[in-house]
């Protein structure tokens, strides 16, 4: 658990940059634990045939793989009171023990009243941002 001092947190510090991983299997089990079998996420034909460069990682599984970036610094995910992001691009998940990497980035923007602060997320697979305007307000003291 990260203790973050509330004196050291400041406009435009930005929180240690994260590289995360998507295997098929990830999609499997994210599937199960939601309930979302929308075949896009696991069959190739299909996701090929709807026009789509491969199978696609979920948007719930890319934004709650994100928000780690917060969560992992802040020590406490419920630590963040409000999360909000668009998703601009898919992420293709090949057929290989590589999968698709995304790097998130986060820096503070905004520092609030009562020991809370705005934070931008910068999400990029393969060079290209996944999700705009991705923003998450967090408690920073108990």
């Amino acid at each position: 658990m990260t203790l973050i001092s509330f004196s050291q947190v400041h406009v435009g510090l930005e929180l240690p940059v994260q590289e995360f991983v998507f295997v098929r299997a990830d999609l499997i089990k994210y599937a199960g634990a939601s309930g979302d079998f929308n075949i896009i996420h696991w069959n190739e034909r299909v996701a090929l045939e709807v026009g789509l460069p491969s199978v696609i990682a979920h948007g719930m599984l890319t934004m709650g793989t994100v928000i780690r970036v917060v969560t992992d610094w802040l020590g406490d995910p419920g630590k963040v009171i409000d999360y909000s992001a668009r998703f601009t691009r898919p992420i293709p998940v090949p057929d290989s023990n590589e999968g698709a990497s995304i790097k998130v980035s986060a820096k503070i923007t905004e520092l609030l009243e009562n020991d809370r602060a705005v934070i931008a997320i910068s999400a990029i697979h393969n060079e290209v941002t996944v999700l705009a305007k991705t923003l998450a307000t967090v408690q920073l003291a108990p």
